[in-house]
């Protein structure tokens, strides 16, 4: 009985982790810019590629193979600051104040120009290269042997919620995030660069997402396709936790990882259909998620 429990609840800790990384940025930007960014699982898939890309060339030069964890961060790094920058500036700032349907639609744009951009640069084959995941070994918990690196990806998750909450509530850039999340225009009215909050805020939630990709590459690879998955789960889970809510983001991220694992070692015909399963019920309890409320406004 130990030997079935221990790996499900190790898989679905991992799972967890890595629908996390792209539920918390989305949920992210749209606390602070009120924007919900329908591109955010193209840009998780984007991640992907492209530390799939700097893996397989440190590989083909037989560089130090050591070199794959820093590619990992890299190819996050160089996606929201290219990426970031120039979608809020070129895209999202010309939807504040309009309506959710008009940014939704936009972004949806913006969602189908990037997934054939990744077809045009990247092909339409699949990336994986699993270097990172082999280095780390394995470990026996309970007389199971489990792969090193799914542990990574747990703990990784877990600094990136305490690293948020400490960003918010203990950092001058934390304060100001704050301060125009609660009153946009008394914000700007005390002289706060607005701009440069949404500017900040959406690299933020684009590195998020591009490091939830790159951490994938090892596990499961990089797909065509990939993108929409990522982006339907991410708003599930936003659902779940209510939008808006980063522990709320972890607990539901939490709650559709274990859904899909439950789902994959007791039926597996139901995987796809399990995470949403659960948002609906969660839904029908609570209809603005377990974190959320009709007019509380925080992160």
């Amino acid at each position: 009985m130990l030997n079935a429990i221990i790996p499900l609840l190790l898989d679905s800790l991992a799972s967890a982790a890595l629908i996390f990384f792209a539920a918390v940025g989305l949920t992210l930007v749209f606390s602070v810019l009120r924007v919900l960014n329908v591109a955010h699982g193209s840009l998780y898939s984007i991640g992907g590629y492209v530390a799939a890309s700097i893996c397989l060339f440190i590989a083909s030069r037989q560089l130090n193979p050591y070199l794959s964890f820093a590619a990992l961060l890299f190819s996050a790094v160089c996606v929201a600051a290219i990426f970031g920058p120039l979608i809020e500036r070129g895209l999202v700032r010309w939807t504040y104040g309009k309506s959710e349907a008009v940014q939704i639609l936009i972004t949806f744009g913006l969602f189908l120009i990037l997934e054939d951009l990744q077809r045009v640069i990247f092909g339409v084959q699949s990336f994986y290269e699993d270097a990172p995941m082999r280095l780390l070994g394995t470990t026996s918990i309970g007389g199971v042997v489990y792969l090193n690196y799914q542990i990574l990806l747990v703990g990784m998750a877990f600094l990136v919620v305490i690293g948020l909450r400490l960003l918010i509530n203990h950092t001058r850039l934390g304060r100001l995030i704050t301060a125009v999340v609660t009153d946009r225009e008394m914000a700007q009215s005390i002289g706060i660069d607005t701009n440069r909050i949404f500017i900040l805020a959406l690299s933020l939630g684009v590195f998020l997402a591009a490091l939830g990709g790159a951490l994938a590459t090892p596990t499961s690879g990089i797909a065509p396709g990939l993108g929409a998955d990522t982006m339907v789960l991410a708003f599930a889970v936003a659902a779940i936790g209510g939008l808006g809510q980063i522990e709320g983001a972890a607990l539901a991220s939490l709650i559709v990882g274990l859904a899909r694992v439950l789902a994959i070692y007791l039926a597996p015909s139901l995987d796809a259909v399990a995470p949403y399963a659960a948002m609906l019920v969660v839904l029908l309890i609570r209809p603005y998620g377990l974190f959320g409320s009709v007019a509380a406004r925080r992160i």
